[in-house]
């Protein structure tokens, strides 16, 4: 198995004024694997997602990319890079339909000159496709996908939301509090989710609070304290107590 990571970051720093929100950070995503991110509130999970993802530039350090050196001026940079990230605010538009959120910044237009000239959508190609990824991924409870987005539930909205990641994300899905204000049966559900993402051999970086989802499924949880990597432990030798005491600084990793 290649064990070079996918995508790695080395001595990554962001400074926002006086506030050093990245302090010589490092990261390593394997092929295939499921890496947590977990720290405090105010570690600086959100910008190193946000260096990875091309949503901030960082002020020092280098990002890789399958080996290769990679600098995304932003987030739709990252996205033609096979970087796909779903926030936790989703980023879906309520009144539209699946398929345009689905395909929403990346629309296919018609062959020929209605296409080209007259930038006229092939929404049966649109629409056959989204059905395939919906499908595939277990997701066709959804009867309807003209149906807008407002009309769904919190946890079929998180599936559109990953299901679009996970058909366009060609590298690497970015996943941010995917279960953050949802019940028991919905996180259940993206949990599967993300195992049957995973499954097609695609890497997901997942960022949660939620210690018994992380445990669940992970492969390797990133420890990130004070705006550095402090540790990564692999969560079939270490208990939820030990990555909270190191998270919040109360025991040091070996």
């Amino acid at each position: 198995m290649n064990r070079e990571p996918i995508l790695k970051a080395r001595g990554l720093v962001k400074r926002y004024g006086r506030v050093t929100a990245l302090d010589d950070c490092d990261f390593d995503l394997m092929p295939g694997e499921i890496l947590a991110v977990i720290g405090d509130n105010g570690a600086g999970k959100s910008s190193l997602i946000k260096a990875l993802s091309g949503a901030i530039a960082i002020d020092e350090g280098e990002i890789t990319l399958d080996g290769q050196p990679v600098s995304f001026a932003s987030p739709l940079a990252a996205r033609d890079a096979g970087i796909e990230t779903v926030y936790q605010t989703l980023a879906l538009s309520p009144a539209l339909s699946i398929v345009e959120n689905m395909f929403m910044g990346r629309e296919w237009r018609r062959p020929g000159l209605a296409g080209r000239w007259f930038r006229a959508l092939d929404r049966d190609r649109m629409r056959a496709f989204a059905r395939d990824k919906l499908s595939e991924l277990g997701l066709m409870t959804i009867q309807n996908i003209d149906q807008p987005v407002e009309t769904l539930s919190g946890g079929q909205r998180q599936g559109v939301a990953v299901a679009r990641a996970a058909a366009f994300g060609s590298r690497v899905v970015i996943l941010d509090e995917p279960t953050a204000a949802l019940g028991v049966k919905e996180s259940r559900r993206v949990l599967e989710l993300i195992l049957d993402v995973k499954s097609r051999g695609i890497p997901i970086i997942l960022i949660s609070h939620n210690m018994p989802h992380v445990f669940e499924v992970a492969d390797r949880i990133h420890v990130h304290r004070l705006g550095r990597r402090l540790c990564v432990i692999d969560p079939r030798e270490h208990s939820m107590s030990d990555a909270v005491a190191y998270m919040t600084g109360a025991k040091a990793p070996h």
